[in-house]
């Protein structure tokens, strides 16, 4: 609890920055109606998002590690304050600014958070339980954010709720830029960008570890994309009865992300511990993605649900933890470059989902969904045999 105090600021801006797409989302036909535009149409421009998420993230890795962690990311919060008001225009051409923005901004800020919350900490277990505390939070905000926005909407809707969003990112932006440097920071590297870019992309623990990330990225996202779709065939739920199982896959991976960074950051848990967390979640997805699409028990089908949230959310602290306790001069490029490559998972995931569902139907979803987290598996095996 004293941590969460400590990094109040960089949790409430990981929270904020969800606030952006939820609005989009949950208020996508309006919102096309405002424009003048196709729902699809409007809807595939989060698409680009993902995509200035991606190249954002490569593009910018070395930054995070060349300037002030807190006010790389209170300079994300402004950009993304701007999109939103922009957005709020209405016009087509607006709302295509405020997804690439947003998707810029979010590649900036998620490590830079990450970062800040690891230097502030100090010790390798204490830096990896932030870290994970951070995406933890994340994880909460992104079930509460929903309910939160239908109330900030309450004041000329989804334009109010982003005047709103954009007042909080700048409040915080604020807050994070007035924030002192942590004791235990490492100081701003004085190194060249193509020199940092290299020091991340030629380490092949590193790679490994972003690598696992993308592909149990795409069989989450993935299997999200149509969990409703099989469980309004198999069992009969409307969309509001959905949002229930919804809360539960939410809950479960924030429990499991909350409890799985304080184990694997457990001062006197053996060092091989996060790796072995890492391989036994990504076990447990496995099995468990290919259970939500061939079961027909109700009971079983909610059960594998949890399960492989809480699975990959185990692999996502275990991940972060291996990362942080890296090399400290790295790290928010380290965690910039494991960020985009969870942007590109999201793109893969329902792409060859939808590819998988059109080839076979379901058993097609979980073959290709369980064959991502089966390759993520066979790697993390890998790397725990050779020496680091």
């Amino acid at each position: 609890m004293s941590q969460a105090r400590a990094l109040w600021p960089v949790l409430l801006a990981a929270a904020v920055s969800l606030f952006p797409f939820t609005v989009y989302s949950t208020f996508l036909v309006p919102i096309a109606a405002a424009a003048g535009a196709d729902t699809a149409a409007v809807g595939a421009l989060r698409g680009l998002g993902g995509v200035a998420a991606l190249v954002t993230g490569v593009a910018l890795a070395p930054v995070v590690d060349l300037v002030s962690k807190h006010r790389s990311g209170a300079a994300a919060l402004v950009v993304l304050a701007a999109s939103s008001l922009l957005a709020t225009e209405g016009s087509y051409p607006a709302l295509l600014a405020f997804c690439l923005g947003v998707g810029t901004a979010t590649a900036v800020l998620t490590p830079s958070l990450l970062a800040a919350a690891s230097e502030a900490a100090g010790p390798a277990e204490a830096a990896g339980r932030a870290a994970t505390l951070v995406t933890a939070v994340g994880s909460l905000a992104a079930v509460l954010a929903g309910p939160a926005i239908g109330v900030m909407a309450g004041w000329r809707g989804w334009q109010g709720a982003l005047v709103i969003t954009a007042g909080l990112a700048l409040a915080v932006a604020a807050v994070l830029a007035a924030r002192p440097v942590a004791r235990g920071a490492v100081p701003a590297s004085r190194g060249s960008y193509r020199g940092a870019l290299r020091s991340v992309l030629t380490r092949p623990l590193l790679a490994a570890l972003v690598l696992c990330a993308t592909l149990r990225t795409a069989a989450f996202m993935g299997h999200l994309a149509y969990l409703a779709a099989v469980y309004d065939e198999r069992f009969g739920l409307d969309a509001r009865t959905f949002t229930l199982v919804w809360t539960l896959s939410g809950a479960s991976f924030f429990a499991g992300n909350l409890a799985g960074g304080r184990w694997a950051n457990d001062a006197r848990a053996p060092a091989a511990r996060p790796h072995r967390m890492l391989v036994a979640g990504l076990i447990g997805a496995t099995v468990a993605v290919v259970a939500v699409f061939q079961v027909t028990v109700f009971g079983l089908a909610l059960l594998a649900t949890a399960v492989l949230a809480a699975s990959h959310a185990v692999v996502a602290a275990a991940v972060t933890t291996l990362i942080v306790r890296g090399d400290p001069t790295i790290r928010g490029a380290a965690l910039s470059v494991n960020a985009a490559g969870m942007s590109l998972g999201v793109f893969l995931g329902a792409a060859l989902g939808g590819a998988g569902l059109a080839l076979a139907g379901y058993a097609g979803i979980a073959a290709v969904l369980g064959g991502l987290t089966l390759v993520a598996l066979v790697i993390a095996v890998a790397v725990g045999r050779r020496p680091h």
